[in-house]
């Protein structure tokens, strides 16, 4: 019981961060029915931009607490600053001119971005990993049983209540913001959306930069809690995180952050009771039958066809 609780608690802080990088998927799918498989490397962008702050404050876990806690909401806003400006790039080269070209040059261009983003950080930081030492230490015992310790770290608290924060926040601005209701109008029809006063291009790159933001927020998460990065974590963080934006139902906010959460356990349970080499294979295996069971996925709308 003890073992359980405590992959419980790993797999709900890794599926947060796939969830996180998940909303990114989703929301963009959303508006223009495609995939940004660059959004990854967004993620793994942000988590450099955030490396790179930390190592130039200074921060380290000696910092007193205040100054930690107003040093790494400094931290978080120069990585949502930075990586939404990527964002918004890859918006305006690798989609706004194939608006209205056939679907497929999108999506090569957005991978095209990708590789751009994998080499460009590889060539300006180098391809081994970087390391970072421990900054929010510091955990709760919750169980003790035969010296098998359940534990609840601060940096996992700070995960998890992160991703449900941002979850509720970006929900309501969905549901009750003039931007909300501009990025469910062009979801539904975007010329239509158009002809009734919405800026279309403005919402869709804000859009680009909110996906992005929030991948910033993982990248960062990431690091604090993995203490190493690389020019690759991008490509295998984001097909995990669109396997889980499609499990919970592409399009669907709150059905891409249980996706995260569902992915998150499965690898972390996966590789407690059973061979790691496999975590994957279980992991997409899940998707494949749920996408045979229900198409749309566990929480997405049969798509309505347009006539």
């Amino acid at each position: 019981m003890e073992y359980f609780a405590q992959q419980l608690i790993n797999g709900l802080t890794l599926g947060s961060i796939y969830g996180l990088i998940a909303i990114g998927y989703t929301m963009v799918y959303g508006i223009i029915g495609m995939i940004n498989f660059a959004h990854g490397d967004i993620f793994m962008v942000g988590s450099f931009i955030a490396l790179i702050a930390i190592i130039a404050i200074g921060l380290s876990a000696a910092t007193p607490f205040f100054l930690m806690v107003l040093a790494l909401l400094l931290v978080l806003a120069i990585a949502m600053v930075l990586t939404s400006a990527w964002g918004w790039t890859v918006e305006r080269l690798a989609y706004r001119p194939l608006r209205g070209s056939f679907r497929l040059a999108p999506l090569i261009t957005a991978i095209g971005m990708s590789i751009v983003l994998q080499n460009f950080v590889q060539i300006a930081q180098g391809a081994r990993v970087k390391p970072l030492q421990p900054i929010v230490t510091g955990s709760y015992i919750l169980m003790e049983k035969d010296g098998f310790v359940v534990s609840l770290s601060n940096i996992q608290i700070i995960i998890i209540v992160t991703t449900v924060g941002l979850m509720a926040v970006f929900s309501l601005i969905i549901a009750r913001t003039p931007l909300g209701r501009a990025q469910r109008a062009c979801e539904q029809d975007r010329v239509m959306a158009s002809l009734v006063g919405v800026n279309v291009d403005r919402t869709i790159s804000l859009t680009f930069v909110m996906g992005a933001a929030l991948a910033a927020v993982a990248g960062l998460m990431y690091l604090l809690y993995y203490g190493v990065i690389d020019f690759y974590i991008g490509f295998v963080a984001g097909i995990k995180a669109f396997t889980a934006a499609v499990l919970g139902g592409i399009g669907s906010l709150p059905g891409a952050m249980l996706g995260g959460l569902v992915i998150g356990l499965i690898e972390t349970f996966w590789s407690a009771y059973f061979t790691i080499e496999y975590k994957d294979v279980a992991a997409f295996s899940l998707l494949a039958v749920v996408l045979i069971f229900l198409p749309e996925g566990l929480l997405g709308k049969p798509e309505v066809e347009k006539v």
